[in-house]
């Protein structure tokens, strides 16, 4: 677990509905303007009409290329769509203090140190009726001195922080698992032990479920310790398109595919229909450990509970600030989202009609990526060796569609930061395309790796 020497300065990020303001609408014109711009170089060949040339000339090559450009359109008209549903999220409105509901707030912790503290306190500053909130910290096995800690953080709030202390480490599932079986509240949120949450959150985590259809609620992400490195920043702008850009989208057909383990709500009487699946679950034969997050949101789901997103909710976490840690993050997640997106598809088919066009629509395009994505790749190599300029037509569509996706960057976050956006666009090019294939291959792997 990545650790930091000092707390990092939080700085507000835009909870609340955007302003309709000029600079709003200007982003919303480039936005719109960029779709052209994509949707007309798709039609007519852009920059790479020079390689669609050479590419007649071989009929291997035309192969390859034929499903990419089918699939090269529908990803445009979809991103359309997309836009069109982001500019219609609206987050929804908390919770009010006097009708707020019975909460219990649930932090598993392993090896955290001090960092848990800050945890606690954090939710106990939140602004919520101390009458109706519980907190329940559950140290799981912690072979540092995260008990001491979280004891620390117990006696500052008397009656407030229930402690539990596992004798060995047993597994995040299994420490949320007590969480989830001994909390008295109508609504479970689930924060992570390396996080912060902002005073308004709690409310605004507990306000969704006046709807008796909402069985889940996503709260937003956003880095603790951007400050500290370059991986940080560009993680930090990642995680702003992540939320406020693709949870949103998912909000708006009440289809949010992942809950993250960093803040989200449940409603306790579906997560006790599904607890026991959740926590048997196998896959391939193999107990399921990590990704337990999208796994809880999938058994909702399943369940005929909506899922939906929170901007108004806000989180800070620790990411990792070297590559090595992030690449096991990254191996952890993909393999989840392997195990997990098989499970959705045949989720999808038991929502309302039009969450799962949407559904099976996005899902289609989101993944056809892999396969169309390499095989595209390989064919750009291939033509480079006897055309350099591929490769720098090919760079210069990866800066160029980095760009574009920083204008929905800059609609949630007008930071300078957009800039490391576009760097990760290239980072996550050269240095981690070979992390989705070895999740493929690696899907029955139980290792957390960094516990």
């Amino acid at each position: 677990m990545e650790k930091i020497s000092a707390i990092a300065d939080i700085r507000e990020i835009p909870g609340d509905d955007i302003p309709a303001d000029s600079w709003d609408w200007l982003l919303r014109a480039a936005i719109l303007f960029g779709l052209a711009v994509i949707a007309y170089a798709s039609l007519c060949g852009g920059i790479f009409s020079p390689v669609f040339n050479k590419v007649s000339a071989s009929r291997l090559a035309k192969i390859l290329l034929r499903p990419s450009l089918m699939w090269g359109a529908m990803g445009v008209v979809f991103l359309f769509f997309r836009t069109f549903l982001w500019f219609r999220y609206r987050p929804i409105p908390a919770a009010t203090f006097g009708k707020a509901p019975f909460l219990t707030v649930i932090i598993p912790a392993f090896n955290e140190g001090p960092m848990v503290e800050k945890t606690i306190d954090s939710v106990a500053a939140a602004v919520y009726p101390r009458d109706r909130l519980e907190i329940f910290v559950v140290d799981d096995g912690s072979k540092d001195d995260t008990w001491m800690h979280i004891q620390h953080a117990a006696m500052r709030h008397p009656g407030l922080v229930t402690t539990v202390r596992f004798r060995k480490n047993r597994g995040k599932r299994s420490a949320l698992e007590e969480g989830f079986r001994k909390a008295k509240g109508e609504i479970a949120v689930t924060i992570d032990s390396d996080s912060v949450i902002t005073p308004s959150t709690l409310l605004a985590m507990a306000g969704p479920f006046r709807d008796d259809r909402v069985g889940a609620v996503a709260g937003k992400v956003a880095v603790y310790n951007r400050e500290q490195g370059v991986i940080p920043k560009m993680l930090h702008v990642k995680y702003m398109l992540s939320f406020d850009f693709l949870r949103a989208v998912q909000s708006t057909y009440s289809t949010v595919y992942c809950c993250p383990g960093a803040l989200a709500a449940y409603r306790m009487a579906a997560v006790r229909d599904v607890l026991g699946e959740w926590i048997e679950q196998s896959f391939l034969g193999v107990r399921c450990t990590y990704g337990e997050d999208r796994s809880l949101t999938n058994y909702i789901l399943s369940r005929g509970y909506d899922t939906v997103y929170q901007r108004s909710a806000v989180v800070y976490t620790i990411v990792p600030r070297t590559y090595s840690k992030l690449t096991k993050m990254f191996l952890r997640w993909d393999r989840s989202y392997v195990r997990e997106e098989l499970r959705l598809v045949r989720i999808a088919w038991r929502r309302k009609p039009g969450a799962r066009l949407i559904t099976l629509w996005d899902l289609a395009i989101k993944n056809m990526r892999y396969p169309i994505g390499y095989a595209t790749l390989a064919l750009l190599v291939m033509l480079s060796v006897s055309d350099p300029t591929t490769i720098l037509r090919l760079l210069f569509a990866i800066g160029l569609m980095a760009l574009f996706n920083m204008f929905y960057y800059l609609r949630s976050e007008r930071s300078w930061d957009f800039l490391y956006g576009m760097l990760y666009a290239y980072f996550s090019f050269f240095a981690l395309f070979w992390v989705f294939p070895w999740a493929v291959l690696t899907v029955r792997s139980r290792s957390w790796m960094t516990r």
